[in-house]
C-alpha cells in the first residue's frame, strides 16, 4: 500500500512503530538512491553512510555529506 508523497514508502501501520515512515534498507547502494549522494562512491552503502555521517534518514545523510566532504 503505497502513499503519496513518501518515496515510494508506507507507513507501518502495526504498534509499536505505528505511523513512522519506513526508512531504505542499509544495503541500498548509493546508485541505486533516487539522487545518489555525490559525495560517496556510487558503491557505497547506505549503512555505511549513515555511520559515517551519524545521520538515520537519506535526506539527513545528504545534508551531513555536504558538511562532511565539500
Amino acid at each position: 500500500m503505497k502513499e503519496p508523497g513518501l518515496d515510494n514508502r508506507h507507513r507501518d501501520k502495526n504498534p509499536p512503530k505505528a505511523g513512522e515512515i519506513q526508512q531504505k534498507r542499509s544495503d541500498t547502494l548509493n546508485k541505486n538512491l533516487p539522487k545518489p549522494i555525490p559525495q560517496f562512491s556510487p558503491n557505497a552503502k547506505l549503512g555505511t553512510m549513515r555511520v559515517e555521517t551519524g545521520k538515520t534518514s537519506v535526506e539527513a545523510v545528504r545534508r551531513a555529506a555536504k558538511r562532511l566532504r565539500p
